[in-house]
């Protein structure tokens, strides 16, 4: 028995391919280093549906039309959404989402998932949601219903190029249960929201907002060795290092510094992650030297979304407006098996007392 099913080969799939030991990423034969590069949002998203739908609809006019049609949905429970924290918020508005299983229901959860975000974003500042643009792109008006402001070309850019890095990383935890939740025929709606459900968890998509958090409380890198000390002292977890598959480098991470390296609005706190992030791989070397314990797509995740003006709450919702298209397409693809999924168990129980003779 695997308890964390690391060893136990649960599908195939041509989604995604995680090579832990070389710390190489491929999302349907294109290695994630390019996908980030070449392709918008928009794009990738067909790159991951490709096959799974009868229809294909031009992507970038039906996610326009789609975001005005969740705003309309959404608009009469907006007052509803502000007084839940940020997940549950996003979580309760998929909810009144079509839960079918065609094109049209996962571009409308798509939709619905970015439209969330960004009222929440609005609502928790104390102002109205921003009515979306369905002329401009999902992840431009993405942010521009996050910050109440249009995007720079770059600033659109990075975050496209964040929501595409983060599509899709072969089966875990929020991928397997929405496709557990898939095979069961519940519809598109509910596997993602089981997917969203997961990912709220600190041990899955919960950690970029607590990278911030480190780097607040060290503050200045020649803070950085006593701070780091103390944390390992106290057994508490660096956040941003370490990942339960890769036993190198986090390609993701790569790509994100990349990213953010074209924001101008990150160069100091950047400067100072980079002078953290090498202090804290010397003190990991040293101190778990059997462990190979490297950066991880949290660490440049907090650094890019910060720069974006995208506030800490928000974060693991930003994942999940990134990783619905990898859900939807892992929803399908085990739909397309027929076969529902149900592991066996072992039972360790106590035994029941013996049966009295007849």
């Amino acid at each position: 028995m695997d308890a964390g099913l690391e060893k136990v080969v649960a599908a195939e799939t041509v989604l995604s391919d995680v090579q832990g030991a070389e710390g190489r990423l491929i999302i349907r034969g294109q290695d994630v280093e390019t996908l980030a590069r070449d392709f918008t949002f928009e794009q990738a998203a067909e790159h991951l549906w490709g096959g799974f739908f009868d229809a294909s609809p031009d992507m970038t006019a039906a996610l326009g039309k789609a975001r005005l049609a969740a705003f309309q949905r959404l608009e009469p429970d907006f007052a509803r959404l502000v007084a839940l924290p940020e997940v549950e918020a996003v979580r309760a508005a998929l909810s009144l989402a079509p839960d079918g299983h065609d094109a049209a229901a996962a571009i409308d959860l798509v939709a619905t998932m970015a439209v969330a975000t960004g009222a929440v974003a609005q609502l928790k500042a104390g102002r109205k949601p921003v009515v979306p643009d369905a002329n401009a792109s999902h992840g431009e008006d993405l942010l521009r219903m996050i910050r109440g402001e249009a995007p720079s070309a770059e600033e659109a850019r990075a975050l496209d190029a964040y929501l595409v890095t983060i599509s899709d990383h072969g089966l875990n935890a929020s991928t397997f249960v929405a496709r557990c939740v898939a095979s069961t025929r519940a519809g598109l709606g509910s596997a993602v929201i089981a997917g969203l459900s997961a990912l709220k968890g600190p041990l899955h998509g919960g950690a970029p907002g607590p990278v911030l958090d480190m780097l607040d409380g060290i503050g200045a890198a020649d803070h950085a060795e006593s701070w780091i000390r103390s944390a390992l002292d106290r057994g508490e977890r660096l956040m941003g290092f370490g990942h339960r598959v890769y036993r190198t480098r986090d390609p993701r991470a790569d790509v994100l510094k990349r990213v953010v390296n074209t924001l101008p609005a990150s160069s100091g706190r950047l400067a100072l992650a980079q002078a953290i992030e090498g202090r804290i791989l010397q003190r990991l070397a040293a101190e778990k030297p059997d462990r190979k314990l490297d950066t991880n797509v949290e660490y440049y995740t907090a650094i890019l979304l910060e720069a974006l003006g995208v506030p800490r709450g928000l974060f693991t919702c930003l994942f999940g407006c990134g990783r619905v298209t990898g859900w939807i397409a892992h929803a399908r693809e085990q739909l397309a098996t027929g076969r529902l999924v149900r592991p066996a168990s072992i039972y360790v129980g106590p035994a029941p007392a013996e049966r009295a003779a007849a």
